[in-house]
């Protein structure tokens, strides 16, 4: 093995060769130098690095022979940091140069596998990239066996089948030196593929694929449960029982042989990343004793007699928009962070989810029609909506990004309208969430009447009561809003809909920032028990119900990674992630480095003016600082990335150039570029092209609705409400909003959550702190270990090194 620094040495005793050195590339180093260094480590609370601290560093270069990273790493030392700690930051910076610096000699794993779930039938990617002084040669591993022909940096298995199940490790080589990446697990799933849909989309997010089903069995028999979820890095589970964790039950299949009647309950499974967290349905176990129900005859017959009906959808489909940067208007920030996380939840309840932000009133058209176009009898149809909004006469009315001010019917899409397509399609369950403010448009006097079928399957969860504000808390990060903050906490109960809606009503009223200002209006015409959570039973016209899922399907293929290969021996891998149905991530990474190099960068350019790229937020070293905030925990670290939004707007196919800037040792730093133009055709919804003329039905029309059946939980602000708003009148914003002052509580299509609870309508910012659930996460060190037990993976250890040991020998 190789000769690796010791992690205990302080910096203090490092050698000063070796901290000259590093210093000299960390001085010259813009981008990933002692500045990001000291950003990084003032993150850590035991050597944090103040404001102070830095503005000292960087007056050391009017000295002669001054170094601000010196001065740094002195600070550092003199905190208590050794070199274990220095090299865990400069893994994070991802400046290679400077991790050679302190490894001159060794061999060193930048990038390390991680473990995955995933479905049968799908690609398996697993990835080791490893640097040294001459060129790397990758050898992987399952469990103790060599895998065939696997000689790259990336082990790949396309198609990957159950039998590929298992843990693998990868050995690289460099001269007589060798290193271990960490092991890694894949758990394969046998799912189908109505159940995988959109899986490949996620790029790394939990997706729950098997839920656990109710059973009834007799005591003494062997009671057993499974669920299942795929993802990046690989989920862990723990089961419960009547909402305690049941001991020990830590796997995906729950096995409890010769139970008891102690053992019925209603179970449930927690499935969890570094992440993300997510639960199953929780589901009704009964365990019989067959003599005390007059035999095994009896007992058959009592479990014919008392299962209860299951209600089904023939499918399951949810259209999400999210409009927050308006034209003409006030811009929001909560539909973003509320379409991304409803998007998750409803996949996980087996929606097909369409999410979409920021659409013009013809793109809004032209979604809904893909939208009515995925929906036939029985289907269940959710339609979500957050920007501004307004209602005048009961109906209500979603605001375009591209409205004029003031707006007006014309303008806008009557939710009513749509609603009457949908009954159109006989579908089984329409249900509306409309996350905006519902004051009356005193520049909409138009009253049309567009009547409704009388069905006992319609829902409409409101933000706000008839005739009052949604309100967006002001917050310095991204949080839900109100409404998502709480009905994200209930989506998953397996309880009809309406029941869940009471209950996250419930939840608003008991929220100070809004109590008494806002809460939920629910109108419903439900009449049977309609959840959901019901699962899907394709009809008579299941071919149809196929051939609509490809439709959907369509708009959400993502291009597959590509490998770059230049002339000057350079090697790029291009990576891409769905961050909406509408927004593409692109992230380029260096695969292969010429050792006659002593500079090399790759980064992108020449997108279609039709998109939404902000050249100053491009080619980013961290996802954060190109405004990836929500995705940035699932994609690959040590890239350059760049978010492509508004791909509606997308006429041809997306074609963009990757420009590869480098530096020779032997041209004095002479700069060289090379470039490849790439065509990835029309990627995610632009597949579908929303920006075409729009086909003028009623769904253009706006509406007069009789109303539903309803009963609201709320009262509506009194005369005495007087906090700023935007809706209805939201050119009076300005006006309303004093220069230089903010209030806690702002208007927005639907509110959004502020930082904890602690926020309060009409104060200055509070200062309190937040709870972990607003927060922005990053773990720039975060590692994928099997998780299926750690006796499994130390066992596995042994026998591994013990036939390494017999080879050798």
């Amino acid at each position: 093995m190789s000769d690796a620094l010791d992690r205990s040495t302080r910096l203090s005793l490092l050698k000063e060769p070796l901290v000259k050195k590093l210093c000299e590339v960390l001085d010259k180093s813009s981008n990933k130098g002692w500045r990001r260094l000291g950003e990084i480590v003032a993150n850590d609370r035991r050597f944090r690095v103040s404001p102070d601290d830095m503005e000292m560093c960087s007056l050391k270069v009017l000295q002669l022979e001054g170094s601000p990273s010196l001065t740094l790493l002195r600070l550092m030392g003199d905190r208590g940091c050794t070199a274990g700690h220095l090299l865990d930051y400069l893994q994070t910076l991802g400046n290679s140069e400077a991790l050679q610096c302190l490894k001159p000699s060794a061999l060193q794993i930048l990038i390390q596998p991680q473990s995955v779930a995933l479905i049968s039938g799908h690609n398996l990617r697993l990835s080791c990239h490893a640097v040294g002084k001459s060129p790397v040669q990758y050898q992987w591993f399952k469990s103790k066996e060599e895998v065939p022909n696997s000689f790259y940096s990336d082990l790949v298995i396309s198609p990957v089948y159950l039998k590929d199940a298992g843990f693998y490790i990868c050995r690289v080589n460099c001269g007589g030196t060798f290193e271990f990446s960490q092991w890694v697990q894949v758990d394969v799933l046998n799912v189908s593929v109505s159940c995988g849909q959109g899986y490949h989309s996620l790029e790394g997010r939990l997706k729950l694929v098997i839920q656990p089903q109710s059973q009834r069995t007799y005591v003494g028999e062997t009671l057993q449960m499974e669920c299942g979820a795929v993802g990046r890095p690989i989920p862990r589970y723990q089961w419960h029982r009547n909402g305690a964790p049941v001991p020990n039950a830590t796997r995906r299949k729950l096995a409890i042989p010769h139970s008891t009647q102690d053992h019925a309950g209603r179970y449930r499974c927690e499935i969890s990343s570094s992440t993300e967290r997510m639960w199953t349905n929780e589901v009704d176990v009964a365990i019989d004793d067959v003599y005390a129900i007059g035999g095994v005859l009896g007992s058959s017959e009592f479990l014919l007699n008392n299962v209860p009906e299951q209600l089904y959808a023939t499918d399951k489909v949810a259209l999400l928009i999210g409009n927050l940067s308006y034209q003409n208007h006030p811009r929001l920030k909560a539909p973003m962070v509320d379409v991304y996380d409803l998007t998750n939840l409803l996949r996980q309840l087996n929606f097909q989810v369409v999410s979409l932000l920021d659409l013009t009133e013809s793109e809004m058209r032209n979604a809904v029609d893909e939208f009515l176009s995925l929906l036939h009898k029985g289907v269940y149809g959710l339609l979500y909506y957050a920007g501004h909004g307004y209602e005048n006469y009961g109906n209500s009315f979603m605001v375009p990004v591209d409205a004029p001010s003031p707006y007006r019917s014309a303008n806008c899409l009557c939710v009513q309208s749509i609603l009457k397509l949908m009954q159109e399609k006989e579908t089984g369950l329409n249900v509306f969430l409309l996350d905006m403010c519902r004051k009356r448009n005193i520049h909409d006097d138009s009253a049309p009447n567009i009547v409704l079928r009388v069905t006992a399957n319609i829902v409409f969860g409101y933000a706000t009561c008839q005739d009052a504000e949604a309100f967006e808390l002001s917050s310095s990060g991204l949080t839900n809003g109100v409404f998502v903050k709480f009905l994200k906490r209930r989506l998953l109960d397996d309880e009809k809909i309406t029941v869940v809606l009471d209950r996250v009503a419930e939840d608003m009223g008991q929220f100070d920032a809004t109590k008494g200002k806002q809460a939920l209006e629910i109108r419903s015409s439900l009449s049977d028990r309609r959840a959901l959570t019901d699962p899907i039973l394709p009809g008579d016209s299941a071919d149809l119900a196929h051939a609509r899922s490809l439709q959907w399907a369509k708009a959400h293929e993502l291009p597959e990674s590509m490998c770059l290969n230049f002339d000057c021996g350079a090697q790029i891998k291009l990576g891409f992630a769905a961050e909406f149905s509408n927004v593409l991530v692109i992230y380029t990474h260096i695969v292969k480095k010429p050792e006659d190099m002593s500079f090399l960068q790759a980064h992108v350019t020449d997108f279609s003016q039709d998109l939404d790229v902000d050249p100053k937020e491009m080619n980013r070293e961290t996802p954060e600082e190109t405004g990836i905030y929500l995705l940035s925990s699932n994609l690959p670290q040590h890239c350059l990335y760049t978010r492509v939004s508004s791909l509606q707007k997308l006429r041809e196919e997306l074609v963009f150039t990757v420009c590869l800037q480098g530096t020779f040792t032997a041209m004095d730093d002479e700069s060289v570029h090379w470039t490849k133009s790439v065509d990835i055709g029309k990627p995610l919804i632009a597949r579908l092209d929303l920006n075409r003329a729009v086909r003028r039905n009623s769904c253009l029309q706006t509406c007069m609705m009789p109303h539903s059946p309803s009963h609201s939980p709320c009262h509506s602000p009194g005369p005495e409400h007087h906090h700023h708003h935007h809706c209805g009148s939201p050119q009076d914003h300005n006006r309303l909003l004093p220069q230089g002052h903010y209030l806690d509580v702002h208007e927005h299509q639907g509110a959004v959550g502020g930082c904890g609870d602690s926020l309060y309508v009409g104060q200055s910012h509070s200062e309190a702190a937040c709870d972990s659930s607003c927060g922005l996460s990053s773990s720039p060190g975060r590692l994928s270990v099997p998780i299926e037990a750690t006796d499994d993976i130390h066992e596995l250890q042994t026998v591994f090194i013990n036939s390494l040991q017999l080879q050798q020998q």
